[in-house]
């Protein structure tokens, strides 16, 4: 046993030492280093920009400089432009649709009532009169009156002017007559094409051409005209200088505002030069940095936390989850359209490591991942690193100090609420210290300390029994659970072998007392301890606090034979606790509490039998199959179980006797090596056994006698009935 403590002998017992083909993989590790690199340079590299985006309509609380050359999309500009190249769009006419076929059916009562113009036109005629009637509606119909410019412009944005023809009515109120140009174009590009008597042509041209037409606007067609020069037009990008004012301190927040706000962010975003080999090297160089400095702070102080995958991947794994969560929230914050940003100005992000990692793996780990997360969040998210530094390191040592007493899920949430009252403070002295404490901002601050830590409460309720579960860790609020008197091994235990569990409670009350007086894990060895002899099960009538009767069953059997049955009830409570699915870390304790210690009343009788010859007696076959106690807490359970056990023979139970039989329990445990790697020095084995003696006597004390009283009335009364 050595003097000497590092925080591989203060290590809690969250996990099995049992190691699995994952847990001792080479390879494996690797990969898990690998995936820890990866995540922290994303995490480091691809930072975003804080600039203050402001709700639309709403008050600048302050004035905005640009830090940045950059151009934006303004949308004014724009409009101006679009509505410059509408200038020269005027309006698009046509005939009424209504005045159209109202004139054709008159000019067909024409040619059917009036009988004149028959000796004028032979039967030739008369069948071009009805094809020139349907080419001329069909010209009408299609024709459309415009000035020159509008003309120049439908033409230029390839609007077919096919039936265009330039002109404008004097009024859209009344009835125009058309000029007498525009019948010539109707004659000459639809009628001419159609007709060959000329009579007949005259016919149709004199009826219409001396009519009155009812004239409106081509509201489609001048629509999409304008749609297309809108299109055609590009946006109209604007140069902002670096040091010119954006907006002004108490100005209302416009359109042009919003957007030039998020073109300075993206322009200062690709300014950074992701993609620059310079920034990639220089990412790298640091993500090397900050994991050699992990890999070298735990090889030193805790390098069983590198030699167990299980551990160095549920770690990993805490440390990925956090940043995203954090890249996550910025993300959020940062791009949101509203004024959310001026309310989250410092989240609370690395709270959540710290208990997680305090509940599933130990204070010291925890304390160390807290910095480390600080350190790198402060440097890739784009808060303001003095006040997000601060309230992150604060609020996670609260909860790490705080941590190490849960029992309760639930407790989760005290944990929080008192790192939300130390946030407060912080808030105050931060805001204080420097001399700008102002009613909006502060509230703002607290607001948003507490919605963190409720959203850091809920998360670590939710993802705590999510990690125990995939990992196999072992936490004091799990611990608490298997206490349960329900639980279904001590309930058999209970019936079954009921010595046995008595047995098994007391020695828990024992360890845990010693466990605490020197700084070890107390509520881990009251709640193995009630499991450590739950092989009995199988065989409770072989063991003594279990024999009810005089008659000893041992009578019956060889001493190896007997030997068998009692070193069978480790390998017997290991497959039990297996099938009922106890953590490894208990059944470590089920193996280890004997150790390879020798069953010596049975050795001895079958050495009597051999009349005192050694050589004639195998002791492998009475010693127990290990392993020997590899922690604290296990060589701890292993002396309380002795001792208790070993009092119960004693004629006269008092200090001194208890002092002496402890002394020779724990001497013929260090000569035969069992204690030999299980971390306790010879301070911490004289602190436990002055503990265990103390609580025995405390435990077992004697009773004044009572002097015996009269029988009263009711008394006699049930002496009678009986």
């Amino acid at each position: 046993m050595s003097d000497k403590y590092s925080l591989l002998e203060e290590e809690t017992l969250e996990f099995s030492h049992e190691q699995g083909f994952f847990d001792k993989s080479k390879t494996i590790r690797y990969l898990i280093i690998f995936l820890f690199v990866i995540s922290l340079f994303a995490f480091l590299h691809y930072r975003e920009v804080q600039v203050d985006i402001l709700e639309l309509n709403s008050i600048a609380p302050h004035y905005i400089v640009s830090q940045i050359d950059f151009n934006f999309s303004d949308e004014e500009a724009t409009i101006i432009a679009r509505q410059n190249s509408l200038r020269d769009v005027g309006k698009i006419y046509e005939l009424s649709q209504k005045d159209i076929r109202k004139k054709r059916i008159e000019f067909e009562n024409f040619l059917l009532y009036n009988q004149s113009w028959h000796n004028q036109v032979n039967i030739d005629g008369i069948e071009e009169l009805y094809q020139g009637i349907d080419a001329m509606e069909k010209a009408l119909v299609n024709v459309r009156f415009t000035d020159p410019s509008t003309l120049r412009k439908l033409e230029e944005f390839h609007f077919s002017i096919q039936n265009y023809l330039i002109y404008t009515p004097n009024t859209l109120l009344g009835k125009n007559q058309l000029p007498a140009y525009i019948w010539d174009e109707i004659e000459k590009n639809s009628l001419s094409l159609v007709m060959r008597n000329p009579v007949a042509l005259t016919v149709i041209l004199e009826f219409f051409k001396h009519t009155d037409w009812t004239i409106e606007d081509d509201i489609p067609t001048q629509r999409a005209l304008r749609k297309k020069i809108e299109l055609e037009i590009p946006e109209k990008m604007t140069h902002v200088s670096a040091g010119n004012r954006i907006i002004d301190q108490g100005e209302r927040v416009t359109a042009r505002h919003v957007a030039m706000l998020q073109a300075m962010k993206d322009a200062m975003g690709e300014g950074r030069y992701l993609n620059s080999p310079l920034t990639l090297l220089g990412t790298f160089i640091l993500t090397l940095l900050f994991v050699g400095i992990f890999l070298a702070y735990f090889r030193i102080n805790c390098p069983q936390l590198l030699l167990s995958n299980r551990k160095l991947f549920l770690l990993v794994t805490i440390f990925v989850i956090t940043m995203g969560l954090a890249k996550l929230t910025e993300f959020f914050i940062l791009n949101s359209k509203t004024s959310i940003a001026e309310i989250f100005r410092y989240p609370l992000v690395i709270p959540l490591a710290a208990i997680l990692i305090c509940s599933l793996m130990n204070a010291s780990v925890a304390t160390f991942a807290t910095g480390f997360l600080a350190i790198v969040s402060t440097m890739a998210l784009a808060y303001e690193w003095e006040g997000f530094l601060v309230l992150n390191l604060v609020t996670s040592l609260v909860a790490i100090l705080t941590t190490h007493s849960l029992q309760k899920r639930n407790e989760i949430f005290s944990v929080c609420l008192k790192a939300w009252f130390c946030a407060v403070i912080v808030i105050f002295g931060f805001h204080l210290y420097n001399n700008h404490m102002q009613y909006g901002p502060v509230l703002a601050d607290i607001f948003n300390a507490g919605f963190f830590m409720l959203v850091t409460a809920i998360l670590a309720v939710g993802l705590l029994p999510l990690l125990e579960a995939t990992f196999g860790v072992m936490t004091d609020v799990s611990l608490v659970e298997y206490m349960d008197p329900n639980n279904d091994l001590l309930r058999r235990l209970t019936i079954e072998a009921p010595g046995t569990y008595q047995h098994s409670v007391l020695v828990g009350n024992l360890a845990e007392a010693a466990a605490l007086s020197i700084g070890a894990n107390g509520l881990f060895c009251r709640v193995a301890t009630l499991y450590h002899d739950i092989g009995k099960i199988a065989t409770s009538q072989y063991f003594t606090e279990n024999q009810l009767s005089e008659v000893n069953i041992h009578q019956l059997l060889t001493p190896q034979e007997s030997a068998m049955v009692i070193m069978s009830h480790v390998p017997e409570g290991v497959a039990l606790a297996r099938e009922a699915g106890l953590p490894e870390p208990i059944i470590d304790i089920i193996k280890e509490h004997h150790g390879t210690t020798l069953v010596y009343y049975f050795y001895r009788k079958q050495l009597e039998k051999m009349d005192g010859d050694k050589t004639k007696v195998d002791e492998k076959e009475f010693r127990y199959g290990g392993p020997k106690p590899r922690t604290r807490e296990s060589g701890i359970i292993m002396i309380a179980d002795s001792f208790e056990a070993a009092s119960r023979s004693l004629e006269k139970v008092n200090e001194e006797t208890l002092h002496e039989l402890i002394e020779r329990i724990v001497k013929e445990k260090i000569e035969d090596g069992q204690l030999d790697e299980c971390l306790l020095s010879f301070e911490q084995l004289s602190t436990v056994k002055r503990v265990l003696v103390k609580t025995l006597l405390a435990v077992g004390h004697s009773r004044i006698k009572y002097p015996s009283h009269e029988k009263s009335f009711l008394d006699r009364v049930e002496e009678i009935a009986q």
